[in-house]
């Protein structure tokens, strides 16, 4: 027996329709590029959306086609977010921070028919134009008047110019919500990038999880600032999320550095941010150097890497805003886990609180995962037994976009890559990627751990630990250490912080000092390029 219900497909247009009939005047405010503040509204964003749609019209770009931005997080490229996707294109959000010979080659192996690209990526779009062989018209992001007279790229069009002129009315297709919305390249760290493509229908049950009380816990009374970029993986889905809330939205352009991000924090009355541990290092800095306080900020959503346990702490106890450890991937949309308590553990002391939320938390509703061994057997959920971490649900991919590579499923789930331990109550700790994991003397020893204690050092800006060669124990650790400015640091003073931490056979063999540690295009520590670098390093006798 089938139920007796209406049948409505899951749309990216239902969001933005929502968003402009309930919540039509809540803001969307966005620091340009140019430096100053704008300000829109959900039912502007709705609108020109709409004349986004009948731009890509009027190009005849047709449905599937791909759409790219190089851009950063403001009102235009939401408009793209919507505009393009609703018209059954699919937006492909291209990663500026990667190198212009990636982007090519990923611009061309998506297809790409449409480029729109903010100014302060030009030099990027001068660098490309000419090889992205499928590309038919290159938008910038900007008034007309900010277009350069000589551009180098050869009917280059302003954004308002493009948009402006059409009619803000448009009928949305009604498409299959299985249908492709949107597209994000893997960061590529080895070989080349792969694409998730999400469809309307993971995208909207993605959002719908992504709000959830024990996931964002977003609501129409929540002023968002997104520092995770709109480049990759949808900002975490808060785009879509916000419009299905009807949250008012913060975007902080290109100025992520810790004096402007606070700025937006305090007089837009952000409630929620979200980023990686980099930015907000760079903003408890500049709280600390200046002695300033959070006025609104309530809590926010640390994602993107292992957050270390430091800058919870720094966030809670000095700043009473609740940190959410957030654990997700490319290739799940990005949501996997998020770590909020549960009943039984309100009434915990601080410190058992605190080794909770220490964890990447509990699967949301929409993800189901395991810990398996080297043989594929279930690992027991006790909190000690390692495995490697698979997952599965309905915003998870079951391919790479033109079939990139094998399957990457194993018997239905997807491996991640990362070893983690499972808690009796289901908490998920990520201890490693299965690729960094140190094994020393037939014993795993966990370079996150490591990491994490050196970041409680009052004078380390940053630290890495890898593995390293070693004729008895196959392998010792090292942690790779950036002091902060005008702090300098001995080996044997960053050793010693270890005692009393971590097992003595955990303890690395060595601190190596540098003056920076390379980082990925979504603010990962490059490990590889980091061995690279140690190259002619050997162990001390």
């Amino acid at each position: 027996m089938l139920g007796l219900m209406q049948k409505q497909a899951l749309s990216v247009s239902s969001l933005i329709d929502f968003a402009e009939t309930h919540h039509g005047d809540v803001e969307i405010v966005s620091r340009r590029i140019e430096g100053d503040i704008h300000r829109s509204t959900w039912a502007q964003i709705a609108s020109r959306s709409r004349q986004v749609a009948n731009a890509l019209d009027q190009w005849k770009i047709g449905q599937g086609a791909r759409v790219a931005t190089l851009a950063w997080n403001g009102y235009r490229h939401l408009e793209l977010y919507f505009g393009v996707s609703s018209s059954g294109r699919v937006i492909h959000t291209l990663n500026p921070r990667l190198h212009p010979d990636q982007i090519v080659w990923i611009a061309n192996h998506a297809e790409d028919e449409v480029m729109c690209f903010d100014m302060t990526f030009l030099p990027i779009a001068k660098q490309i134009h000419a090889r992205c062989t499928t590309v038919k018209h290159w938008v910038a992001l900007c008034d007309a008047d900010q277009l350069p007279a000589d551009s180098g790229i050869p009917g280059l069009i302003s954004y308002e110019n493009w948009v402006s002129q059409q009619a803000t009315s448009y009928v949305w297709p009604q498409l299959d919500e299985n249908t492709a919305s949107c597209m994000c390249y893997t960061s590529g760290t080895t070989g080349n990038p792969k694409a998730a493509l999400y469809s309307h229908r993971s995208t909207v049950l993605h959002a719908y999880a992504c709000a959830l009380p024990d996931v964002m816990c977003l609501s129409a009374r929540d002023t968002i600032l997104p520092v995770v970029p709109m480049f990759h993986v949808s900002a975490w889905g808060i785009p879509y999320s916000a419009a299905m809330v009807g949250a008012k939205l913060v975007f902080p352009g290109a100025a992520l550095d810790g004096k402007s991000i606070y700025e937006l924090l305090e007089t837009e009355k952000v409630t929620l941010a979200a980023g990686v541990p980099t930015v907000w290092q760079m903003l408890l800095g500049h709280l600390g150097a200046n002695g300033l306080r959070f006025n609104h900020l309530k809590r926010t959503v640390i994602g993107g890497s292992a957050c270390p346990p430091a800058m919870i702490h720094a966030f809670n106890d000095q700043y009473g805003v609740e940190v959410l450890h957030a654990w997700g991937m490319t290739e799940l949309s990005p949501l996997g886990t998020l770590c909020t308590l549960k009943n039984k553990h309100l009434d915990l002391p601080e410190d058992e609180k605190m080794k909770i939320r220490l964890k990447q938390g509990r699967a949301i509703f929409g993800i189901d995962f395991k810990i398996v061994d080297d043989h594929g057997k279930e690992q027991a959920h006790d909190g000690k037994a390692y495995g490697d971490l698979l997952v599965k649900g309905p915003w998870v991919i079951q391919e790479y976009f033109k079939q990139e590579g094998p399957s990457p499923l194993v018997d239905g789930w997807f491996p991640t890559g990362d070893v983690a331990t499972v808690d009796a109550d289901g908490y998920m700790q990520i201890t490693d990627r299965s690729k960094d994991v140190i094994k020393s003397g037939g014993e795993w020893i966990s370079s996150i751990d490591v990491e994490n204690i050196a970041m409680a050092h009052p004078d380390v800006l940053m630290a890495a630990c890898i593995g390293m060669p070693h004729p008895k124990w196959d392998e010792r650790p090292i942690v790779v250490v950036v002091a902060k400015p005008g702090k300098t640091l001995v080996r044997e003073e960053v050793l010693k912080f270890y005692d009393g931490k971590i097992a003595k056979w955990q303890i690395p063999d060595d601190a190596v000092f540098v003056e920076a540690i390379p980082i990925g295009a979504t603010g990962k520590m490059l490990k590889t390029k980091l061995r690279e670098m140690l190259s002619a390093y050997q162990l001390p006798a």
